[in-house]
């Protein structure tokens, strides 16, 4: 009399049961072991050609290229910054009309230009061609308004000026 047949088991169901498991498991363990050897061959390529210090290495050198970059970001952007702010007092919307001064002198060699900032202040430049020689005249402007008269040529470059797109900034 076995210990089965003392508590009422059949010993062929218990080796049934046993068996099933047993399957159960080796089917776990070859599935496992397809996982790990899939694993093995990515890590195979991975490391193809370098050992592990130097992989280490070229992380390493990597990780500091990354930081360098980082650092020369950060160090445009303030340049770009102060490059912005330069830019904002400089004289970058212009215009220029080209006309003739007196009836007898053609070619349309006198000119009025206007140099404007951003805010629309700066100058106005006249300069008029006569047979006897070239006169220039300087008008300040300030917010797009000038405090001494201007000639129509000066009041369209002033005009043509403070129209002029400014993208920058």
């Amino acid at each position: 009399m076995g210990i089965f047949d003392a508590i009422g088991i059949d010993a062929g169901i218990v080796l049934i049961i046993v068996i099933l498991i047993q399957l159960v498991l080796i089917f776990f363990l070859v599935k496992q072991s397809m996982k790990l050897a899939r694993l093995a061959n990515k890590y195979k390529m991975f490391m193809r050609g370098k050992d592990a210090i130097s992989l280490e290495k070229a992380f390493e050198k990597k990780f500091e290229e990354v930081d360098a970059m980082t650092e020369a970001v950060k160090y445009q952007a303030d340049e770009i910054y102060k490059l912005k702010e330069i830019q904002k007092m400089t004289l970058n919307k212009t215009a220029i009309v080209k006309y003739d001064a007196f009836k007898d002198v053609g070619g349309k060699l006198s000119f009025a230009l206007a140099m404007l900032d951003k805010e629309n202040s700066g100058f106005v430049l006249n300069a008029i061609h006569s047979r006897e020689g070239c006169y220039t005249y300087v008008k300040e402007i300030v917010k797009g308004e000038s405090y001494i008269v201007l000639g129509e040529e000066e009041k369209e470059a002033l005009r043509q000026a403070v129209n002029a797109h400014n993208d920058i900034g």
